[in-house]
């Protein structure tokens, strides 16, 4: 079975369409389209049922994808297994980081480009999640994300470190000389929040389910700084880690650091636990000087 064959079927699976997958693999659509045939040639049955633009996955069709992507990912570990039997100098890295979380580890990619110069380092933007689920699915080998992890994805998640969560608003929003709010407060409170397709979202969503109340949701943006703005506009109450707070010097805003319980943003590394290469494992090393935090791997 052709191997490129594979990845494309399964590239074109994934994204549900022939044309998207001749985009993310920078090929033409006949192309995507040639090599699926050839590998239903060489299956020997229909793999996909085309109905104008939707595609359907033939009973033959489900298990090549799922063992397929299996397949790839064996493929990707062992390019992984055979590049780290080279020296670090000429190592390779992609790392997976939140917009949200990037703003920590300006220090850390200053000390890991002058310990490692050698090494081509990447930073791949996502939200937490999305940067979870491609770990899990091999496309990334080490990434970044705030704690819970999803359970289901089975990673292993080392926590870096650990901000308390501060509510912000306009003046007038919390009583006199207040600097604390009880988090069960925030339910009498309109609020502004990330997506929810961000991790830090998530894990506050699970703290509002734990102390038995929904939240009234008055927007919600992709940008922290957006919702601060919002904040500021006397649209609802933003709830944003204590690094962000020190950011916000001349902000017309009050505010106030949630407790009874303390909420914290755990910022977290995940990966597989299947392997993890001399270049990931550097960049822990340099993380761990550099944050204090220690890693077990």
């Amino acid at each position: 079975m052709d191997i490129r064959s594979l990845r494309y079927f399964v590239e074109t699976v994934r994204l549900s369409s022939f044309t998207q997958a001749a985009e993310s693999l920078h090929l033409t659509q006949s192309t995507i389209s040639k090599m699926v045939r050839q590998l239903e040639d060489e299956v020997g049955a229909q793999l996909l049922v085309r109905d104008g633009r939707k595609l359907t996955l033939t009973d033959t069709g489900r298990i090549v994808y799922q063992h397929g992507q299996e397949m790839l990912a064996n493929m990707r570990q062992l390019t992984l297994e055979v590049r780290d039997t080279q020296a670090l100098q000429r190592g390779s890295l992609t790392v997976g980081i939140p917009p949200m979380i990037n703003v920590l580890f300006t220090p850390v990619l200053k000390a890991f480009r002058a310990r490692h110069p050698h090494i081509s380092l990447t930073l791949q933007e996502d939200t937490g999640q999305q940067i979870e689920r491609k770990v899990a699915a091999g496309e990334l080998e080490i990434g970044m994300t705030v704690l819970p992890a999803d359970p289901e994805l089975d990673l292993v998640a080392v926590e870096v470190a650990s901000y308390p969560i501060w509510a912000l608003a306009e003046p007038g929003t919390f009583q006199k000389n207040r600097t604390t709010l009880p988090f069960k407060a925030l339910a009498d409170l309109p609020l502004v929040l990330l997506k929810d397709d961000f991790a830090l979202t998530r894990s506050l969503r699970q703290h509002f389910a734990q102390a038995g109340f929904a939240p009234t949701i008055a927007a919600q943006s992709g940008q922290w700084d957006w919702l601060v703005a919002m904040a500021s506009a006397g649209l609802g109450v933003a709830l944003l880690p204590e690094p962000f707070i020190h950011r916000l010097a001349g902000e017309p805003l009050e505010t106030v650091r949630i407790v009874e319980p303390e909420v914290a943003w755990q910022v977290a590394h995940v990966w597989s636990g299947r392997y993890l290469s001399h270049a990931a494992r550097a960049w822990l090393e340099v993380c761990q000087d550099v944050l204090g935090t220690q890693f077990a791997h």
